[in-house]
Parts: C-alpha cells; structure tokens; sequence
C-alpha cells in the first residue's frame, strides 16, 4: 500500500468517525476532514511551503 493510499484511508476512516460516530452532518465531517490539512499547509511559511513541495516532487521520483 503506498504513502498516498495509506493517507486516503486514514482521512476516509477519520471522516466515517465524524459523520457516524459523532453524528456530524456529511458536510461538516467532510469540511473538517479537507479543511485541516488546507489550514495547516496555508499556516506554513513560503520556504516551508517550497521545501515540503521539493520534498514531495523528490518521492515521486522525479
């Protein structure tokens, strides 16, 4: 299982946990869930930003 499948997983059973779980509305279960992460990469600096993107490009073998 890759890196980007294992991540999709968690972010599936994590968004189940809200809508279910918590009885969360879809929608909100699914705006925390690709919210967090925009949130986060958006509270990075411009040098972590393009470190974090060289990082990425450097998993892809490119």
């Amino acid at each position: 299982m890759s890196k980007n499948a294992k991540i999709a997983a968690g972010a599936a059973v994590v968004g189940l946990v809200l809508w279910l779980g918590l009885g969360l509305p879809f929608w909100a279960a699914l705006l925390i869930v690709v919210g967090v992460p925009a949130v986060a990469y958006l509270a990075l600096d411009p040098s972590q930003r393009r470190r974090l993107r060289r990082v990425a490009r450097k998993e892809l073998g490119r």
